[in-house]
């Protein structure tokens, strides 16, 4: 990458430093280089670093001069971003710097991902680390890994040693949005084995499709359509007037993306074939007026494919598995009672396979409340062992529980409208951040997540507003000061 792309843009030392460790790859799970970076930064300003085995790093500064007696502030990110890059790019994210640019008052990178989310949380670090000219309390700045592949630095971060009362998180992307909590989650598969036979018959293709999708967090309270369930849904609504039988049924491909589309195989009596038929056209126009509001586009569609010889699933065993797939709950189970149009508890079936003689099905279960997402995953546990299965969970990670009052949240807030002369908006979100395990870990801590404006992150029109970086920038330096 040419070096000094963003040279002279302010705030300098930003820019600086985002520009530097966007010069060393560190897609998640690639994070030791720009770790040693933080290490050597840290090691250069005579500052104590802790680097651990997973590479996350805590560097700490003493405070100001007047501010000893002052609580400690704790500057929070993460290392690691998303490796995405347009086809047919030759960029190797093992070894490749990101090649930088600057269009339109916004900061992006050539073919790839920019790393936004979250570089210039390290960024802003490393630049108040820098300065000299910022009065702050004793400052624990925290970088943690892996972050966009399971929050597991923080998970294994070791804090016995962070003394800090106030915590800035930063790893938001809506500037005057303040984020005060967010849901703890858990991945939950349900298990169904059955058993096969070979017999004789039409083989037919049952597609669900036309669904909007979407994140199942961000948008699981649009009342959009599941391509797993309703596929499970029209096969009952075949098998409650025509005998079929079913070879296979897959959906979805990531357990937090509601899915949009789905696919179930099965084998029908020549005979019956018009039978199916019109009873896939019955189903088709019950979902497409249900969904008409929501997912207007949504189709149902039977394409006959040929008479043969085929592996199918035992009538019982099929049951059983449209039993557990009509029956586990599955959107928005609870609304926040204190903060109107935040969903507290849902859940979502993002991945569906019957392969090896096993139904799998993974949902993605999320709640502010710990006690409501264990109902949920009790509930998860209860069906499957009426169908004959079981559950595994995995990935689970705590809740950060929003608190009516907290100092931190109060001081930023005056802070951003006295400024900006714009009123500040509380947020709490239904997705995982880094709080959840932070706040798990120091229960007293007070947080508030912020950042600058970054849009389309995860993907490779990601952009990052300079102007905005400079205001969130001025901000935290505020902040630091008011902080007594």
């Amino acid at each position: 990458m040419e070096m000094g792309v963003l040279s002279g843009i302010k705030p300098e030392k930003v820019f600086k430093y985002f520009e530097e460790i966007s010069n060393i790859p560190r897609g998640s799970g690639n994070t030791k280089a720009v770790s040693d970076y933080c290490v050597k930064f840290a090691n250069e300003h005579g500052l104590y670093c802790r680097q651990d085995k997973l590479n996350n790093i805590i560097i700490k500064k003493p405070a100001t001069i007047g501010r000893e007696q002052d609580s400690g502030v704790i500057l929070q990110g993460h290392l690691d971003m998303v490796a995405e890059k347009k086809p047919g790019s030759s960029h190797d994210f093992m070894r490749d710097g990101l090649k930088l640019y600057v269009e339109d008052g916004y900061i992006k990178a050539e073919d790839t991902t920019l790393g936004g989310d979250d570089g210039i949380a390290v960024a802003y670090g490393l630049a108040i680390l820098d300065s000299d000219d910022i009065s702050h309390p004793a400052l624990e700045v925290i970088f943690t890994v892996d972050e966009e592949v399971g929050m597991d630095g923080a998970r294994e971060l070791d804090m016995s040693d962070i003394n800090g009362k106030y915590l800035l998180n930063l790893d938001s992307e809506e500037e005057g949005i303040f984020v005060a909590g967010c849901a703890g989650g858990a991945r939950v598969t349900g298990n169904i084995s059955y058993r096969t036979v070979m017999t004789e018959g039409i083989k037919c293709t049952i597609e669900v499709s036309g669904l909007k999708g979407g994140h199942s967090g961000v948008e699981i309270d649009k009342e959009r359509g599941n391509a797993d369930i309703i596929a499970a849904r029209v096969l009952s609504g075949i098998l409650d007037n025509v005998y079929i039988e079913c070879i296979s049924i897959n959906g979805g491909s990531k357990d937090n993306a509601i899915p949009r589309e789905c696919k179930a195989e099965i084998l029908v009596n020549e005979r019956d074939v018009l039978k199916v038929k019109e009873q896939t056209e019955r189903m088709n126009n019950i979902i497409r007026s249900e969904y008409s509001s929501s997912d207007s586009d949504v189709n149902i569609t039977l394409k006959e494919e040929g008479y043969g010889t085929y592996t199918v699933m035992l009538p019982e065993d099929l049951n059983n598995i449209l039993f557990y797939l009509n029956n586990i709950p599955n959107g928005v189970v609870n609304m926040n009672p204190d903060i109107q149009g935040l969903v507290e508890t849902s859940l979502n079936l993002g991945i569906l396979t019957t392969a090896d003689n096993c139904m799998t099905a993974v949902s993605a279960v999320r709640s502010s409340v710990g006690t409501r997402k264990d109902y949920v995953i009790q509930k998860l546990g209860s069906v499957a062992d009426k169908a004959g299965g079981f559950t595994e969970v995995r990935g689970e990670y705590p809740e950060w529980e929003f608190k009516k009052e907290s100092y931190l949240r109060d001081v930023v807030l005056g802070t951003y409208k006295e400024l900006y002369k714009r009123e500040p908006v509380t947020n709490v979100i239904h997705a995982g951040l880094e709080c959840g395990y932070l706040s798990s870990k120091k229960p007293d801590i007070d947080i508030v997540a912020m950042g600058p404006d970054i849009y389309d992150i995860h993907t490779t029109e990601e952009r990052m507003s300079i102007e905005s970086v400079a205001r969130v920038y001025t901000l935290i330096t505020e902040i630091l000061k008011r902080l007594h």
